[in-house]
């Protein structure tokens, strides 16, 4: 993902932008030291993802991008937890709270890229999902299933259950790999033993979807992402 970094402290820069450096999925195209010069970067480059100071000189970052009729995926870099309220209400991935340490800062990125990979996915194709499908291996034979006929998978040792509405498949298939061949504009991974079918959610709270009728946990790690992509495709 392509980054920029907007901050009125060089310091505080500096340490964005080591941080960016050392992820293997980013890249920072451009520094800026107010919201002007943000302005000036996000007409001549693509930017998939900022990481924002609130309090700059003349204008902030909650007003910068309340201003952006396109804003790119952002992110809060601030040493101010006052605004954490208002940031979210504007859709912000995350808010990091300064000193940033840089596990706290890849959780953030993980996040963005899990709304990145879905915004690619939805901005690729407009395709009717319905007639969309995968084949797995069961029983010797090759079955065809469509999308949305997928309720949600469980892992298990060396191997997955697919469950449908009315029956189960078993596959030797890694979860890692079903995840791949899922479309991420359809389908989230919840916990690391479950991947849910969005559109089949019944009803979740922090910590349990129900699918299907049935209960499944939501572990902590990707409870945020899930909400998020929930509430991205005006489930709540």
């Amino acid at each position: 993902m392509n980054c920029i970094a907007v901050d009125d402290e060089p310091l505080a820069l500096d340490i964005i932008e080591a941080y960016v450096n050392k992820h293997p999925e980013l890249k920072l195209v451009a520094r800026c030291n107010n919201a002007a010069e943000a302005s000036e970067v996000l007409k001549t480059h693509k930017v998939d993802l900022m990481f924002l100071d609130i309090q700059m000189p003349e204008i902030s970052g909650l007003s910068f991008v309340k201003s952006l009729e396109n804003k790119p995926l952002f992110m809060f870099t601030t040493a101010y937890p006052d605004f954490a309220l208002e940031g979210f209400e504007l859709d912000a991935i995350d808010y990091l709270l300064k000193p940033i340490p840089y596990d706290r800062f890849e959780r953030g990125v993980e996040k963005a890229l899990e709304y990145y990979k879905v915004k690619q996915n939805q901005d690729v194709a407009e395709t009717d999902l319905e007639n969309e499908f995968i084949f797995v291996k069961a029983n010797q034979k090759l079955i065809k299933l469509a999308y949305n006929d997928i309720f949600y998978v469980e892992a298990f040792a060396d191997y997955v259950k697919i469950f449908l509405a009315d029956k189960k498949i078993v596959t030797l298939q890694t979860m890692k790999n079903m995840e791949k061949k899922l479309p991420a504009e359809l389908f989230s991974r919840v916990h690391r033993s479950f991947i849910v079918n969005r559109n089949h959610v019944q009803s979740f709270s922090t910590s349990v979807c129900e699918v299907n009728e049935v209960k499944i946990p939501i572990g902590k790690n990707y409870k945020e992402a899930f909400v998020g992509l929930m509430k991205s495709n005006n489930i709540l």
